[in-house]
């Protein structure tokens, strides 16, 4: 299947909590980082998600924050460390290419935040992802 989604990390799953509704799927991405997905219990069941699956997870470009360091006291889960590998700008938005452990990521921001934040090639920054904005398929 192709996606829009250009942010897909592979990853096996660690843990995963179950709610009423709702379930937290803790992964390992083959970089190492530990990610959190939020995701309907009902899509765990019919992918079949268990400790040990393969899967990937999907971020929209769009639902990507950036952080110049990591951040504490934050609801945001998932912060995943990496350098800036390239930068297009335009009339008001920024596509931020960010090379992670074991993947790449894109972030869409605004040309304003890469001017406020200094962005340049190179650069360290915190990718940010709310645990509700990741989707998993399986591998």
């Amino acid at each position: 299947m192709t996606l829009s989604i250009r942010n897909q990390l592979a990853g096996t799953i660690t843990a995963i909590t179950p709610g009423e509704v709702m379930a937290t799927v803790k992964l390992r991405l083959s970089g190492g980082q530990d990610l959190t997905a939020a995701i309907t219990l009902e899509a765990v069941e019919d992918l079949g998600l268990a400790e040990g699956t393969a899967v990937k997870a999907l971020v929209k470009a769009t639902e990507i924050s950036l952080a110049t360091a990591p951040i504490e006291g934050l609801s945001i889960r998932n912060q995943l460390p990496g350098t800036i590998t390239g930068i297009a700008t335009g009339g008001a938005m920024a596509s931020v290419k960010i090379a992670v452990d074991g993947g790449a990521l894109t972030a869409a921001i605004t040309r304003d935040a890469t001017t406020e934040l200094a962005l340049a090639p190179g650069a360290p920054v915190v990718a940010l992802v709310k645990a509700t904005e990741v989707a998993l398929t399986t591998a």
